[in-house]
């Protein structure tokens, strides 16, 4: 990177700390006062930068708006994908990714296990929303009084003896989802399908979508499927990364 194009990226984060003005930005990069005016200048015609009134600088809405186009632009499926496939590939369990959506949540990508049993899923569908591990990542992230309306509003059939009673015991689940970072589905839904799941996060730490693995009792064990826990989070962990830019993709 040239050291033109350096200077001038390390002024946003510099002005995301709040307005400055010329001589603390020349200070900052350790250069002349007319060499970060330039630099200034030319963030403040592509609209990068501001200048105030009391002729500080801020971050110019510009900047803002290419952020919420990139987030809006992102697609986490095309992104997490190719995680999930490796991840199949690995264990040879079905693998889920889901989103929520207009108080569902929905199937937005699934991979085949690869033995003869088939799991009834299918992209596009809604999931059990009081008993999947995923509905139950994703709700968890939503604020305690969001939480709790929700719950509130639920239907609750009990799928299986395991499946969630009622609202008390769903938003006590919530909590402690919300506070390890996983989740679970040991046959609520079938009796003979146990699940496992972490989030996807975005920029803002806020969870974007939510992956599980899913196997019959016929070829592991609850107990077994739960050894993985430790892959699935490193994989939803990687999606994460590559989700929010933290991280740049492997080349093919």
């Amino acid at each position: 990177m040239s050291q033109t194009v350096d200077r001038a990226l390390s002024i946003l984060p510099l002005l995301a700390q709040g307005p400055a003005d010329l001589g603390q930005v020349a200070e900052r990069l350790g250069v002349h006062k007319s060499t970060a005016l330039r630099l200034l200048r030319t963030l403040h015609e592509h609209g990068l930068v501001y200048r105030q009134e009391d002729q500080r600088y801020r971050l110019g809405a510009r900047l803002f708006a290419l952020a919420q186009e990139a987030v809006e632009n992102l697609d986490v499926r095309e992104i997490a994908h190719s995680h999930l496939v490796a991840l199949n590939d690995r264990c040879g369990h079905t693998v889920h990714l889901a989103v929520y959506e207009e108080q569902e949540v929905l199937y937005i990508d699934k991979v085949e296990s690869r033995y003869p049993v088939r799991m009834y899923s299918r992209i596009g569908k809604p999931v059990a929303i009081t008993v999947a591990a995923v509905a139950k990542l994703l709700l968890a992230d939503l604020t305690e009084p969001e939480r709790r309306v929700i719950a509130e509003k639920l239907d609750y059939p009990m799928y299986t003896s395991r499946s969630t009673p009622g609202a008390a015991a769903f938003l006590k689940e919530l909590a402690v989802v919300r506070e390890q970072g996983w989740a679970t589905d040991l046959g609520g839904h079938e009796e003979s399908i146990n699940c496992i799941g972490a989030p996807i996060r975005g920029v803002d730490g806020r969870v974007v979508a939510a992956m599980s693995v899913s196997a019959p009792n016929v070829v592991v064990t609850a107990e077994e499927l739960l050894t993985l826990l430790p892959l699935v989070r490193r994989t939803a962990e990687t999606i994460s990364r590559e989700y929010s830019g933290t991280t740049r993709p492997k080349k093919a």
